[in-house]
């Protein structure tokens, strides 16, 4: 018989330092891409509130000229 033919099921080999420097690779990556996407947003948001607040003053002025 040939070893490891009985009815013993083989053990899964432990992770190689290769796939786990990959993964950390990968963690790694995601999570600045997760920090890129949230600083765009907060950009994105400020030039949104920016001009809001400018529409709103444009709005405000011609309520006052119209009033007058």
């Amino acid at each position: 018989m040939e070893a490891g033919a009985g009815g013993r099921k083989e053990r899964p080999k432990p992770r190689e330092p290769a796939a786990r420097l990959e993964r950390a690779r990968q963690r790694a990556a995601q999570q600045e891409l997760k920090q890129r996407q949230r600083a765009e947003i907060y950009a994105l948001n400020r030039v949104m509130t920016e001009l809001e607040q400018q529409q709103f003053d444009s709005f405000c002025r011609q309520m006052q000229a119209s009033g007058e």
